[in-house]
């Protein structure tokens, strides 16, 4: 049987792990009594630690929040996972982050064990982080979106659209989504009765105004919905195209902010991307290396018939080329201009005194 001090913080870590224990499911994980473990849930109130009970059949044990933080107990690959994220979070895209993760993560490392210390020092010491161009956004009007999204609660904010004139709006917020360099807001447009997605760094003064609205699922996941949004809709041109290979291999080698990928069969997909440029979509498409099937949009199949042979007149130039690189009867060549204008060496030696 564990001792007393050992006996609590399992007690303290299990109440961490999941929402609800039952008082007996407790007593079994710690192998004592159900007396034993009121007992220890009330010297954990003692600490300051707001353990919850709920009475009868069903009722059990819930760790609630308190007026401080208390600390956490956390297994070897938990500690590591917070370590690695508040590493992420110190070159991430929400402004004023960066201090307080490292912050946070010095604490941290200062009483992790030596071999977690290890395994964190080993990641950090071979991880180079690459600076991203995104737009730092505010973690204020993240908090108060968040708490919009999750109350249900109407919200009204100003709002610079990618022309930068500015607008007021009164949305109902669905979801956040992050993208890695960016974040998107997915919500309700009431003055515009549909749904639409607001880049966050460009939101300011949100304020949940009320009332509570009914919750509505967007025709698309809110991902999803980000993903077409960045990937084809603010282009000029919007490709739709049938590539001959798996949707997960397509998947692999691309990313939802540059392109969606849509199974067909197990081996096609359908993949939509977009562009200002139709060489950018061109090059995009090509360096998959597999055939593909142009739908739309027309200007899309033109230029590709342009560049196709543009590259078939390239490729007959460089075959025309000597062994050395120099084109046959150039600089270089062993044909001169007689036998050239002859029609070749046979030429030029019939033709010759």
């Amino acid at each position: 049987m564990l001792q007393t001090s050992a006996r609590l913080l399992r007690l303290l870590s299990l109440l961490q792990s999941r929402p609800d224990w039952t008082g007996p499911a407790l007593a079994e994980r710690l192998g004592i009594t159900a007396r034993t473990v009121r007992r220890d849930v009330d010297r954990l109130r003692e600490l300051g630690y707001p353990v919850h009970a709920t009475p009868g059949a069903a009722g059990g044990y819930r760790l609630g929040a308190g007026t401080a933080l208390p600390p956490l107990l956390l297994d070897d690959d938990e500690a590591v996972a917070v370590a690695v994220g508040l590493r992420t979070a110190a070159h991430g895209t929400v402004a004023g982050m960066a201090e307080s993760s490292v912050r946070a993560l010095a604490k941290l490392e200062q009483v992790l064990p030596s071999r977690l210390r290890r395994r964190v020092a080993a990641l950090h010491g071979a991880t180079v982080p690459l600076h991203g161009e995104g737009p730092a956004v505010d973690p204020e009007v993240l908090t108060v979106l968040a708490g919009a999204c999750r109350d249900r609660m109407r919200t009204r904010f100003g709002y610079r659209d990618h022309g930068g004139a500015g607008s007021a709006r009164v949305a109902e917020p669905h979801r956040l989504v992050c993208t890695g360099r960016r974040w998107y807001l997915v919500a309700w447009d009431t003055d515009r009765a549909d749904w639409r997605t607001f880049r966050v760094d460009r939101i300011t003064g949100p304020l949940p105004t009320g009332p509570r609205f009914e919750a509505r699922e967007p025709p698309e996941g809110a991902a999803e919905r980000v993903s077409r949004g960045v990937s084809t809709d603010v282009y000029r041109y919007r490709a739709r195209v049938t590539l001959q290979a798996p949707a997960e291999v397509v998947a692999a080698r691309t990313s939802p902010t540059s392109a969606r990928v849509e199974p067909v069969d197990g081996n096609s997909c359908v993949l939509r991307a977009g562009s200002d440029s139709l060489d950018g979509l061109a090059v995009h498409l090509t360096m998959f290396g597999v055939d593909f099937e142009v739908h739309e949009p027309p200007e899309l199949a033109a230029h590709l018939r342009t560049l196709a042979a543009r590259l078939e007149r390239a490729a007959d130039a460089g075959a025309d080329r000597g062994p050395g690189g120099a084109q046959d009867g150039g600089p270089g060549s062993d044909v001169g201009p007689a036998a050239r204008q002859a029609g070749g060496p046979a030429g030029g030696a019939a033709g010759g005194g």
